[in-house]
């Protein structure tokens, strides 16, 4: 299990930006002009470039790259080297953009890195690394352009999984249909799930120093509970309303369906209660007619111990955009789910490998095109971190993703985690 607190995501020496697979080779050839051209990018997107960039920067170096014979530049901002790759291609100058960027949508459907390379080439190491270095940069900074965009209200749960046949759990954030945090917890205690939703607070406050959310869904596992509480003094906790549906459903749906029928309606008016005290009035109707229906005691004993957690329930009228169930992120966790299915769970050698494999997923998600019939309903917003930002750096997804991490730190694991 993870014992160390979680480090703050480390600064990164590679500044990535768009440029042009066909004019790039004369601008980096010619230092007059890929001056002006950074310059001008410095201008329009300076949440790319370290913050030292204001008070200026120094041409420093060049080199070839021998794999792709593409010469880069270096810069010196301060007392340190930037090196300046384009968005065109890969980390690690291992390859262009437009080569793989098609291979790595598959993975959004967990296609196998096997059957990458018999359809793309490479080998299954080749995929393997190129997905695991996505999972590298930090969620938050990368999907989140605009400090501000860092959603209020959101929605956490835990995936149950296996890592080498061990029982794990992926702490799982979500808000504005992105996934804005992903990590392993061995455990589902306080401390594990602190440990494991910690992440996502430590990539928050990278991005604002002062951030925090206001409320958070959760289905009512105490320890999540504690959890967010340790992490976010103050924060609101909702009860996921959804989670009484589903476990009085579970159990009445076939002995008591006539009667869950009836129950679902009532719950369900409770639900659609436009103020606190009308839902208190329809929770405590529902409650008087279980027990003058005798209905089977499960029934009455969730009504009742919800009656007596109202609050938990009420607190979203304080906030219109609070979310009342959880399926912003149950939604989300289905894509999830599926992808851990596919690849059989997690089971490489050392619990690194899962977190960045889920890390990787978690931004796939967030950058890849979406249905076109999706993409319709946004007006050309392809992905879901287009929607939240309202804007693309590049038309081409990878390259989209590549620019977006620039400068926004790396995922730092903790020591001995193990």
């Amino acid at each position: 299990m993870k014992t160390s607190p979680v480090k703050l995501p480390k600064e990164t020496r590679i500044i990535c930006l768009p440029f042009s697979r066909t004019s790039y080779p004369n601008i980096v050839e010619t230092p007059e002009l890929f001056r002006h051209e950074l310059d001008e990018k410095i201008t329009r997107f300076p949440e790319l470039f370290p913050k030292e960039i204001e008070q200026g920067y120094l041409m420093k170096d060049s080199r070839v790259s021998k794999h792709l014979k593409l010469l880069t530049r270096r810069i010196k901002v301060g007392k340190y080297s930037y090196t300046i790759r384009p968005s065109f291609v890969t980390p690690y100058w291992t390859g262009f953009v437009d080569d793989v960027e098609k291979a790595l949508f598959l993975r959004k459907f967990a296609v196998p890195f096997w059957a990458l390379t018999y359809v793309f080439g490479h080998s299954d190491m080749y995929w393997y690394r190129l997905e695991q270095h996505i999972g590298h940069v930090s969620i938050v900074g990368t999907t989140v352009r605009n400090p501000d965009g860092l959603p209020e209200h959101l929605v956490a749960d835990e995936k149950h999984s296996k890592d080498r046949g061990e029982k794990c759990y992926v702490a799982t954030t979500c808000g504005s249909n992105c996934v804005f945090g992903a990590s392993i917890a061995m455990k589902a205690d306080e401390a594990s799930l602190t440990d494991a939703y910690g992440v996502f607070k430590t990539e928050a406050r990278q991005l604002k120093a002062d951030y925090q959310p206001k409320t958070v869904n959760t289905d009512g596992w105490s320890a999540t509970i504690l959890a967010w509480q340790t992490l976010f003094s103050g924060i609101l906790i909702i009860a996921c309303f959804l989670h009484i549906y589903i476990k009085l459903r579970d159990r009445a749906k076939v002995k008591f369906k006539a009667l869950f029928g009836e129950v679902a309606d009532k719950l369900w008016d409770c639900y659609k209660s436009p103020t606190k005290a009308s839902f208190s009035q329809r929770l405590r109707q529902l409650d008087e007619w279980l027990q003058a229906k005798e209905a089977p005691d499960f029934m009455q004993e969730r009504v009742a111990k919800m009656r007596v957690n109202k609050t938990s329930f009420t607190a979203a009228y304080d906030y219109s955009e609070a979310h009342r169930t959880s399926n912003a992120v149950d939604r989300l966790m289905g894509f999830m789910d599926r992808y851990l299915f596919a690849t059989r769970y997690f089971h490489g050698k050392y619990w690194i490998a899962a977190e960045y494999s889920i890390r990787s997923w978690a931004l796939i998600y967030n950058f890849a095109p979406s249905n076109p019939a999706t993409v319709r309903l946004h007006h050309g917003l392809k992905s879901p971190a287009e929607c939240l930002n309202q804007f693309r750096y590049h038309e081409n997804w990878l390259q989209n993703l590549l620019i977006s991490s620039s400068q926004k730190g790396v995922f730092v694991p903790p020591l001995n985690a193990r």
